[in-house]
């Protein structure tokens, strides 16, 4: 006689870690990686984490409603409650040449509800001013006062930051990875990590960069202006320049765009070097944008509407030697003008040593159309 099998009972998933409010100014201990995943946890994308954790766009009200509560933030294995900030850590996971090394996540989930923005910085490990930008900007806010939530990434490359250098150890540039592939190579892995266990919880998304080594940016705004979401999230940035360039393939900010996250790169001075008057900027345009979607109240006070650049081109020097600019970064030049802009001390034959390039060059925006925002 065969007896039946009783079914065993449903196991109820295990309640997430909820993350300690802390003040972010704070010296931190060494991140902690992600708790791991629970099969048994795991619920369907319709499932109610789900719902609490994927962005939400929130719709306009007039400012003498009163403010809807905000949600928990279910984000890398932690539970962020409203009205709080904390301190988690990302990690890609993957097991070789230490990328398992996991790198902190700023997160501030504030008391009301909200737009949810996203702050990447470092992708290309030499590049400084970001992280300084975010953690400006993310120690400045008060969980009390936001509508909605801010999550930043400081330091996206933390192997390339360590070594100083702009890729990754594969010597692959992760920002040409985007979304990439959870079987791919260890920089389309890295990508996928980052993209589906924090990008996708964004509405918007700032990534942060510099110019790359020995090129020098203007404070600047890199955004697709044939998008007309992108072209309006722009202007809520202050007395930043905007150069239109729709984003290559596999670019963090594209991938998200395609996505449907409004996005835009924030371009910020030089590799290598930490500049108080280019992070000034980057964190006043973040402010601005804040106050801009509602997610904060402030006595702003905006400045001038800076141009769209829809086309700009290099100039480049003819003769090698040892090259002084008359025309300082951000400057307005006239056609005809290019002779000022290098002189030549000493010129030497064919080439620097070790150099195939000019000794020196900067980008100039030669403008074909300018449109004032």
């Amino acid at each position: 006689m065969k007896m039946a099998l009783k079914p065993k009972p449903a196991q109820k998933p295990k309640p997430k870690k909820v993350a300690p409010n802390i003040d972010l100014k704070e010296v931190a201990p060494v991140p902690a990686p992600e708790p791991p995943k629970d099969p048994q946890s795991e619920e369907s994308p319709s499932s109610k984490e789900q719902e609490i954790s994927a962005p939400v766009v929130e719709p306009t009200e007039p400012k003498t409603k009163e403010p809807r509560p905000a949600n928990n933030l279910v984000l890398l294995g932690s539970e962020v409650l409203p009205g709080t900030s904390t301190r988690l850590a990302w990690s890609s996971g993957i097991q070789i040449a230490g990328l398992a090394q996991p790198t902190p996540v700023l997160v501030v989930n504030g008391i009301n509800a909200g737009p949810t923005l996203c702050l990447t910085g470092t992708i290309h490990g030499d590049e400084l001013n970001g992280i300084e930008i975010i953690r400006q900007t993310m120690y400045d806010l008060d969980p009390e006062k936001l509508s909605g939530r801010v999550v930043g990434v400081p330091i996206v490359n933390l192997p390339g930051f360590q070594q100083g250098s702009r890729y990754l150890p594969d010597r692959r540039d992760l920002n040409r990875h985007f979304p990439g592939r959870s079987n791919g190579s260890l920089a389309d892995r890295i990508a996928h990590s980052l993209f589906e266990k924090i990008i996708r919880h964004c509405d918007m998304l700032v990534d942060i960069h510099t110019g790359s080594l020995k090129r020098t940016n203007l404070p600047q705004l890199r955004a697709d202006m044939n998008n007309p979401t992108v072209a309006e999230f722009t202007r809520g940035f202050d007395r930043m320049a905007v150069v239109h360039s729709s984003g290559s393939q596999g670019m963090l900010r594209t991938a998200a765009v395609n996505a449907g996250i409004r996005s835009v790169t924030l371009e910020a001075g030089e590799s290598h070097r930490i500049q108080e008057h280019q992070i000034d900027a980057g964190v006043n345009s973040l402010t601005s944008l804040m106050e801009k979607q509602g997610m904060i109240s402030r006595m702003f006070v905006w400045g001038d509407p800076q141009p769209v650049y829809y086309n700009s081109a290099w100039i480049r020097a003819n003769h090698g030697g040892i090259l002084f600019s008359e025309v300082k970064l951000g400057a307005k030049v006239s056609k005809g003008q290019s002779g000022k802009v290098w002189k030549v001390i000493k010129e030497t034959k064919g080439d620097m040593p070790g150099m195939n390039k000019p000794p020196l060059w900067e980008r100039v925006g030669n403008h074909c159309s300018t449109t004032n925002r």
